[in-house]
């Protein structure tokens, strides 16, 4: 969640995210922030790197926005339908899933209580989808190797 808003900040996204509205301001902070528009040559690293970290903050935050996820929900009931769970980890309520298709998905925001009680469930895979899955911001993390 920390990732979330950090990106959020940097664009002043409040609530959900638009596509258009958040296509529309990183065009103009990459504009603004592009090192070859920086003439003091000691501003110039300091651009690059937020240049950098605004085109990696798009990105992310277009992974999770709801359009993205509205259009991949297929897919994405496909591989919780199709596969099970292969690997999981978990690190500062992020939790990563990867699943038998080769597919891993991160969830943002999963407390370390919740994850605990997921790790002794007796049907981690059906513990997932009734606490999980569909219970928090996600995105695709890494395609499967039948997609690549």
């Amino acid at each position: 969640m920390k990732r979330i808003n950090e990106y959020k900040k940097i664009f002043t996204v409040e609530g959900e995210i638009d596509l258009k509205d958040l296509k529309t301001k990183y065009r103009t902070l990459i504009k603004e922030w592009h090192p070859d528009k920086v003439r003091d040559e000691s501003k110039r690293e300091e651009a690059e790197q937020f240049s950098l970290k605004i085109i990696d903050a798009y990105h992310f935050l277009v992974s999770i926005a709801p359009e993205t996820t509205a259009a991949k929900l297929d897919e994405y009931n496909a591989t919780l339908k199709d596969s099970k769970i292969a690997d999981y980890d978990h690190k500062s309520m992020l939790m990563t899933v990867t699943f038998t298709d080769g597919t891993t998905y991160e969830y943002f925001g999963v407390k370390p209580d919740l994850f605990k009680k997921f790790n002794k469930a007796g049907n981690q895979g059906n513990f997932a989808r009734r606490n999980i899955f569909n219970s928090f911001i996600y995105r695709k993390a890494k395609k499967g190797t039948e997609q690549e």
